[in-house]
């Protein structure tokens, strides 16, 4: 059995991933729409959202460490 980060990871960190992907998505599609449809309100728009979900991403990479770290510590307080 594989033991990848989906798997071992908690229900916030698949959470976080989740939420990442689709705020990165939604402003590359929004800015793509916006530079194709030359609207540079919409350009300008998408880029608070893909920030978000590279905040979500680091959030997500912040919440796997801290388990990870849980796990290995075998005396760690809960």
């Amino acid at each position: 059995m594989l033991n990848t980060p989906w798997d071992t990871g908690s229900v916030l960190y698949r959470r976080l991933l989740i939420s990442a992907l689709i705020l990165t998505g939604a402003g590359i599609a929004l800015a793509v729409a916006g530079a194709a449809a030359d609207a540079e309100a919409a350009v300008f728009a998408a880029m608070p959202v893909i920030g978000a979900g590279l905040l979500c991403h680091i959030a997500g990479m912040v919440v796997r460490t801290r388990d990870a770290r849980r796990r290995r510590s075998p005396a760690a307080p809960r």
